[in-house]
């Protein structure tokens, strides 16, 4: 059994590139951000199906990963 691995805030829990996360940018930089993109997004249930369940609502899924559902290539 693979070990799981801890969530990163600042990493896609899908492929392990920054997510850009505006709240973990402001917590990192301490500069006020707009609202982050991913708090208006619906994301589809076969993506976040994807997640790991330990890492699941620990981390944003990146913008590239969240279009990826349409074009799973």
């Amino acid at each position: 059994m693979p070990l799981a691995r801890a969530a990163d805030p600042t990493q896609c829990p899908l492929c392990g590139q920054p997510n850009r996360c505006a709240m973990e940018l402001q917590k990192e930089t301490g500069v006020e951000q707009g609202p982050c993109w991913c708090t208006t997004a619906v994301f589809a249930a076969d993506l976040l199906e994807r997640i790991d369940p330990v890492v699941q609502g620990k981390a944003c899924v990146c913008a590239k990963c969240s279009a990826r559902i349409d074009d799973p290539s």
